[in-house]
């Protein structure tokens, strides 16, 4: 009896230790990175920079970056997570030691984003909250927290004399400003708690964390509502406004190409960041989405397909939103280019002034609402997925074990909500643009791309690359895409990142608040911490190591000789492979004997 109780504790001890899992099919994997990659970035910024710089001529730069970084990133970090099945940190001791730095970089760029992605969606939320009332609050100035100088729009009237007012405003800004952030006078003011938007915060988290607490087994589950009912809501937005007066006019102010921009540097780097943030690379999830794949999943027909979805979104996304801002310009009298806006302000200003002037406003409203919660919603949750992952990889016998991954979950949720408490206040936005403007900056993505391209394509290899996405999926990749790894994209990557330093310009707050210089300083230690952990992690690995520099440098170069010849074993099993497969293995095994 004692003998048979200890061979049961003995039991029950060893499987403490869970299986890290794998997506319960190949839908959930998709619909995790398309619900990753379409995001608000696709609603209301890629409008904004289409009709900004040019129009349709936009697209030429952006289909360059398209096809020489964005592409053969996707492609190459979701096969990298595929194949070694560990997180954005841990797959670079298996395949180069040496550029781990890179993973711990883009976990601390996930980590402010999360801090202010979630805050977005608590804003959306709110305002979902005011659209079920009888009359909505930024439709008119009939409110306490309106000013004299407030404009409604709604009357046709009063809008007559927009042209002849200089310091007016319009309802739906100052119930953005004054009712919602109540935006003190600087950042040195921060003021109070805006207890409003506290509570929608906190549902947001609550919401987050149910949706990944039990890992890829309910966030599979999940993203089967979250990425396809937001295409129902932009569905039905699109073709409402397309049905607008107005909105012809707003379409071909979005699309019509002005080829002379094309000669302005900064639409070129525009574009490029507009790929790097939309396509997710360089931070490591599209790594982690991919290594809970299957072995040989076809990531190779996947990451096409996905891009073309991703760059989709974003044309259709801009039909509706710039027909409605068509009509909006239309019911006022006033040209397109004076109520287009970006993020925020398109999402929070422009957009809900447009709805307050159609028939069934509060309809139009929660369907956009709704849309941008969902949008964002599984974006911040695999967010959140990808840095729990990294971190339980690293330390698997520790986290993987019953009931502490939810409880580590929740430290990271309550740690992230404590950081962000000074975003709630009256002077959180000046905060939130210095996190958006330099710890979430595309330089630092650039900057951590140009060095992962170079790891992976001229250290670990471009032809091991192209063995392994043949092994996996048993398709010969196209040379192109080796020729991007090698050469276009590290210099492309390069380029842009060096253009943005040199093009960069101090923030400033809704074009006229100028931050105070320790305000810069802490930007730039924000921008600082994520890029100084590459090249730092890489001094401190040469520094500890043993043997000689060269001996190290060359230890830290090599992958995992054992985790390879793991995957041969496994290709091994496989013989209708047949001499191909023994040709890649024999290319990207090294040789031990001489180590």
């Amino acid at each position: 009896m004692t003998l048979d109780m200890r061979n049961t504790k003995c039991s029950t001890k060893n499987k403490q230790v869970e299986e890290r899992g794998h997506w319960g099919s190949k839908v959930e994997f998709l619909l995790a990175v398309a619900g990753n990659i379409v995001g608000l970035g696709n609603v209301w910024r890629f409008p904004y920079l289409c009709y900004k710089n040019g129009g349709g001529a936009f697209l030429v730069p952006y289909l360059v970056f398209l096809v020489t970084c964005g592409v053969p990133l996707f492609l190459l970090e979701t096969t990298i997570g595929q194949y070694t099945q560990e997180g954005a940190i841990t797959c670079w001791r298996k395949l180069c030691p040496l550029a781990e730095g890179i993973g711990y970089g883009g976990q601390v760029i996930l980590l402010y984003s999360c801090m202010t992605y979630i805050l977005i969606l608590s804003w959306a939320l709110l305002y979902l909250v005011f659209s079920f009332s009888s009359q909505l609050p930024w439709a008119s100035c009939d409110n306490y927290w309106n000013t004299d100088n407030c404009v409604d729009f709604s009357t046709k009237n009063e809008t007559f004399q927009w042209s002849n007012r200089t310091n007016t405003s319009s309802a739906a800004t100052e119930f953005w400003e004054r009712r919602v952030h109540a935006i003190s006078g600087g950042i040195e003011q921060i003021g109070s708690i805006r207890w409003e938007v506290l509570l929608c915060v906190i549902i947001m988290w609550v919401t987050c964390y149910f949706c990944i607490w039990k890992g890829v087994r309910s966030t599979g589950k999940v993203v089967y509502f979250t990425a396809t009912f937001p295409y129902v809501m932009l569905g039905i937005l699109l073709i409402r406004g397309l049905s607008l007066p107005g909105a012809k006019q707003g379409i071909l102010f979005y699309l019509l190409p002005e080829p002379s921009r094309l000669a302005d540097p900064q639409v070129w780097m525009e574009a490029g960041a507009q790929i790097f943030f939309s396509y997710s690379v360089g931070v490591g999830t599209l790594n982690v989405l991919g290594s809970y794949n299957k072995y040989n999943n076809n990531c190779y027909k996947d990451c096409l397909w996905l891009c073309l979805l991703n760059s989709g979104t974003s044309v259709v996304a801009g039909f509706a939103v710039f027909s409605v801002l068509g009509f909006m310009a239309h019911e006022q009298g006033v040209p397109i280019a004076e109520v287009a806006e970006s993020g925020p302000g398109l999402a929070f200003i422009a957009y809900p002034q447009a709805v307050a002037m159609m028939p069934l406003p509060q309809l139009w409203s929660i369907c956009f609402f709704v849309m941008l919660i969902l949008l964002g919603l599984d974006t911040q949750f695999v967010t959140m997925e990808v840095v729990m992952t990294s971190i339980m990889d690293m330390f698997p016998s520790v986290m993987r074990r019953e009931g502490r991954r939810e409880r580590f979950l929740l430290l990271f949720c309550l740690t992230c909500f404590v950081c962000q408490l000074v975003m709630i206040t009256e002077g959180g936005m000046y905060v939130f643009q210095i996190f958006d403007y330099y710890a979430c900056n595309g330089a630092c993505i650039l900057f951590l791309c140009v060095f992962e391209t170079l790891a992976l394509a001229w250290v670990f290899g471009a032809d091991r690359l192209y063995g392994i996405i043949k092994d996996m999926t048993g398709i010969q990749a196209n040379p192109f895409f080796k020729f991007c790894w090698l050469y276009l994209t590290p210099l492309v990557s390069l380029g842009t990142f060096i253009c943005s330093l040199v093009e960069y310009q101090p923030l400033t707050f809704n074009r006229w608040y100028t931050y105070p210089t320790w305000a810069h300083v802490l930007g730039w230690v924000l921008a600082l911490s994520s890029i100084l952990l590459v090249p730092g992690w890489a001094l401190f690995k040469l520094a500890t190591g043993t043997g000689s520099l060269s001996q190290r440098f060359h230890h830290l170069c090599q992958p995992d000789p054992d985790f390879t010849v793991n995957r041969k074993s496994e290709t091994e099993l496989q013989p209708s492979r047949g001499e191909d497969l023994q040709q890649i293995t024999t290319t990207f095994i090294p040789n031990t004997e001489s180590s």
